[in-house]
């Protein structure tokens, strides 16, 4: 299979190039040129299993087809759990934090990194891995490619815009990994990779990719998690699933419809935001008006301007029929905060403040739409967050993969939000 760009200005690429390469020469995304159907006779299977057959399909005739068992071996080596929610027999909960990092972005990260270490680089050349992060992401592909032989990674977070543990795990790791805290938002993180992608400067001495949900690689394992919770829901009530995603740059929420476009068992796809609102203000105006980020609870979706919205767009083009596929709501940091109080008290859930704004969106939905299979997405553990969620419901217990990173020392730079300030951090 070939992967297009979006933008419709560069070469087609096969599977392996769509992942080295991260980001069109044209500035697109990549996206297939086909959907394989795949749910109709798909049945619940483990993680890998499944991903050897979502995955397999776009990367059969590819180089690197013979390794994605293996490669999925590696990635998929923790669970996805498929819980209820107490006793609502309509609502269950996809946890996606048993990883090393505790957020779901460990899925993908794994699986990139796996599949970057297999592909041959031209003379050897080392391969720099440069990561925009709004709190989670950089943390999983920092585990993920730490002291991989040949990569060298680079992070970049929003200076006090992430939360102390975030910090932490974007900032232990040392020897192939460089930590930069950006003296602007988010967006100015992910501006910066974009660009440093279109500098022939930066290309001279090393190859570039990126681990942001903007590489093929990072999208398609996620799609995997929701091929197999749909499934398990469908044998167990024979009814689809629908999904509400905490979504900040999309890249979780686009694998969801991905999944959904392969035939796998989903009805609705609701995506639940925080104060930035510039997914859900395109619904209900039809206007795409990309804006500054704004801070809040919920840090990690603090996204103005969604990479991924471009994929969406690829395939849901203008605003009506957006919308006729997807829904998107807003929920405020008060919001949160009452959501994480009300439904550890009425299920002994602990929610992070992300999940937090999925549950909170469930909750506001109408008495009739609740009668749906619903799975909220949990994308992060609530220790991660214990600044925010323990003065609301009390001391949260922190699992051991993150316990161990807590003793590790932190070193990282500060930049400016420009490429100059970028060149200089990294290469002197």
């Amino acid at each position: 299979m070939m992967f297009p760009s979006t933008r419709g200005q560069a070469p087609a690429v096969g599977f392996s190039q769509a992942l080295l390469q991260g980001l069109a020469p044209d500035g697109g995304l990549y996206v297939p040129t086909q959907w394989p159907q795949l749910g109709a006779a798909a049945q619940p299977a483990a993680l890998p299993e499944l991903a050897n057959l979502l995955i397999g399909a776009f990367a059969a005739e590819d180089p690197l087809a013979a390794q994605i068992p293996a490669i999925n071996a590696d990635a998929f080596s923790f669970p996805a759990p498929l819980k209820p929610v107490g006793d609502d027999a309509h609502l269950r909960v996809l946890e996606l934090f048993h990883g090393p990092t505790a957020a779901f972005k460990d899925f993908g990260a794994r699986f990139l990194a796996a599949s970057l270490a297999r592909i041959p680089r031209a003379g050897g050349r080392v391969l720099r891995i440069l990561v925009a992060t709004s709190g989670d992401t950089g943390g999983a592909v920092a585990a993920a490619f730490h002291r991989r032989p040949g990569i060298e990674v680079v992070v970049l977070f929003p200076k006090g815009l992430v939360s102390p543990t975030q910090q932490q795990q974007l900032t232990c790791w040392g020897d192939n990994v460089k930590s930069f805290a950006v003296r602007g938002s988010f967006d100015d993180c992910q501006r910066l990779v974009k660009e440093a992608f279109l500098d022939q400067t930066m290309r001279t001495q090393v190859d570039l990719s990126s681990a942001n949900s903007i590489n093929l690689g990072r999208l398609l394992p996620q799609a995997v998690y929701y091929a197999a919770s749909s499934l398990a829901i469908r044998q167990q009530t024979g009814s689809n699933a629908s999904y509400i995603i905490p979504s900040g740059n999309l890249g979780n929420s686009a694998a969801c419809v991905w999944a959904r476009q392969m035939g796998f068992p989903i009805d609705r796809i609701v995506l639940a935001h925080n104060a930035n609102r510039t997914v859900p203000d395109f619904l209900a105006t039809g206007q795409l008006l990309p804006r500054p980020s704004v801070a809040t609870l919920a840090s990690a979706m603090d996204v103005g301007n969604p990479s991924n919205l471009e994929r969406l767009l690829a395939l849901y083009p203008g605003a009506a029929e957006f919308a006729a596929r997807l829904a998107a709501f807003s929920v405020s940091d008060e919001q949160i905060r009452a959501r994480i109080r009300a439904d550890h008290a009425r299920y002994g859930e602990t929610w992070c403040p992300h999940t937090a704004t999925a549950a909170e969106v469930h909750a506001l939905l109408p008495e009739a739409e609740r009668r749906r299979q619903w799975v909220i997405v949990s994308t992060a553990h609530p220790a991660k967050f214990r600044e925010i969620v323990e003065p609301l419901v009390g001391e949260v217990a922190v699992p051991e993969n993150l316990r161990r990173l807590y003793d590790l020392p932190s070193s990282f730079g500060e930049l400016d939000a420009n490429l100059n300030a970028l060149r200089h951090a990294i290469d002197g």
